[in-house]
């Protein structure tokens, strides 16, 4: 018998060190930091100050501008939309905002700029709002009046061809979860993400009294003094960055892209949005999906997004599998990523290293029986397996275990769909029967496989030998 522990519990002290030791270093006010593990926040810590002036230390529910991981809530609300039917990817952006079709593309049509291209950072289209000057804390938050002056926009690099951040494009994805719901997209947000996940200590300003008391204090950066002093306000914002959140939360956040419950997204769904669309660097260590990028760093692949405004830098990121995530709320300057991954990547260590659970196999459904067994290509002389594994009809071949296709049933019996993550997603792969019902073959996605039964010895022969 052995007595089992969390994984993370043994790292706890490792993890409280790393966190309190960049705090320390990089002369930070303080921060807010968690790891997750499936579906619960397994360790946290706040260090430092939320505020300086009344020492006020940060905890679970302390609040923090979150900043562009706002634009993981504004991608997800448009793949909601885009499952609902209210509206597609690959649509323009000027069929949900006609207003936008005012908007200027040197390199072609306004149509050219895409839904799917806003998400991840491709359409080209510049990168704020006419007249932004963040340094003079100049943003003009307001879709409307930026629509207003639409003829003032435009891309500037041809759609499709490099990333090109974009907060002017987020602004624009609010206002289509907007027209798309006909509810203000603060209020989808709200209804159709943050409640359903219990996200209660999150939201747009203005915030309610009971949330604003809970604000950390964001901070500038640390120049020729230790004495830091409070930032400038940033200003109001929405779809690209406005949200308030803290590590209890942004943990139900993280929970819900690291399991496949169908709560927010059908797990398909997700799987698109944390897919990499592009690389993004010639060192092909950064690449963009669906409102989430991905990081690789000691070749370990972190799906994240970071965020950054007037006093906050903030970061969430997750490898999807050992299902461990991370949360760095800073009220400062500094590189939250870092520190995310940083703590990410010791929980991640202790859960691979963890002895894995053993479960009880999942019952086989009595009619894919006849299906499993070996099959065979005569030509190439090669050997399949249609095997019961972890649950679902899965393909193996022995000289390739990179490449184990699973099948989904359809709605014809013995026809399923090859599900995503090969070369042969989306196929088919078709049993097909001899007249008395035995299995024959299986037909996979471009080509056919003979069945291989084992051959009855009769008593009689037993009996000779």
């Amino acid at each position: 018998m052995v007595v089992a522990v969390d994984p993370i519990s043994p790292v706890a002290a490792k993890l409280e060190a790393s966190a309190a030791s960049y705090v320390k270093e990089n002369r930070l006010p303080g921060a807010a930091v968690g790891v997750v593990l499936g579906d619960d926040l397994v360790w946290w810590a706040g260090v430092g100050f939320a505020d300086i002036a009344t020492r006020r230390a940060p905890d679970l529910t302390s609040l923090y501008r979150v900043a562009s991981i706002t634009k993981t809530f504004t991608g997800t609300a448009i793949m909601q939309l885009r499952d609902a039917g209210k509206l597609r990817l690959d649509d323009p952006v000027a069929r949900h905002i006609p207003e936008f079709g005012r908007a200027g593309n040197p390199f072609g049509d306004i149509e050219q700029v895409t839904i799917r291209r806003l998400l991840s950072h491709e359409s080209g289209l510049q990168s704020e709002p006419p007249d932004t000057d963040w340094r003079a804390v100049r943003y003009e938050g307001s879709i409307a009046r930026n629509l207003a002056r639409a003829a003032e926009v435009s891309t500037l690099v041809p759609p499709n061809t490099q990333q090109k951040y974009s907060n002017m494009g987020f602004q624009l994805l609010g206002e289509s979860v907007a027209r798309a719901s006909g509810m203000p997209y603060v209020d989808y947000v709200r209804g159709n993400i943050l409640e359903p996940l219990a996200m209660t200590s999150s939201g747009f300003e203005p915030l309610p009294p009971a949330l604003s008391t809970r604000r950390a204090t964001g901070y500038g950066g640390r120049f020729v003094s230790d004495e830091l002093e409070p930032s400038s306000t940033a200003p109001t914002i929405w779809a690209e960055g406005g949200l308030w959140s803290c590590v209890d939360d942004l943990a139900q956040w993280l929970s819900a892209q690291l399991r496949e419950d169908g709560r927010i997204l059908a797990p398909k769904t997700l799987r698109e949005m944390h897919t990499p669309r592009y690389l993004a660097d010639e060192d092909w260590t950064e690449a963009f999906g669906l409102a989430w990028y991905a990081i690789r760093r000691k070749d370990v692949i972190w799906v994240q997004h970071s965020g950054a405004l007037h006093g906050f830098r903030s970061n969430i990121c997750f490898h999807a599998k050992t299902r461990v995530g991370a949360i760095a709320l800073i009220n400062g300057l500094g590189d939250a990523a870092t520190l995310a991954m940083d703590l990410g990547e010791i929980a991640r260590e202790a859960v691979a290293a963890a002895a894995p659970r053993i479960e009880a196999a999942a019952p086989m459904p009595s009619e894919y029986r006849p299906l499993i067994g070996i099959y065979f290509d005569r030509e190439l002389g090669l050997v399949l397996r249609v095997e019961w594994r972890d649950g679902k009809l899965t393909i193996v071949d022995p000289q390739l275990p990179g490449w184990r296709p699973t099948l989904a049933p359809s709605d014809k019996p013995d026809v399923f769909v090859i599900e995503p993550g090969v070369r042969e997603s989306g196929d088919k792969a078709v049993f097909r029967r001899l007249p008395d019902g035995r299995v024959a073959s299986v037909f996979i996605a471009a080509g056919t496989w003979m069945r291989l039964d084992p051959v009855a010895v009769p008593e009689s022969a037993r009996a000779g030998s």
